[in-house]
């Protein structure tokens, strides 16, 4: 009976750690840009000067 307490606790921990590093994720920006990033591979880049 111990055991699944053990593992009640333990699966609740990690679950609270994957919501946190989400919320601080949302907090970060990380899911504010939701356009560009499927466009952004059809624009050409930047042609870049090497001649240094």
């Amino acid at each position: 009976m111990s055991v699944i307490f053990l593992l009640l606790t333990a699966s609740i921990l990690i679950a609270a750690l994957f919501l946190l590093a989400f919320l601080w994720s949302v907090k970060k920006g990380q899911y504010d840009d939701q356009q560009s990033p499927p466009v952004r591979m059809l624009f050409d880049d930047k042609p870049t000067n090497n001649n240094q």
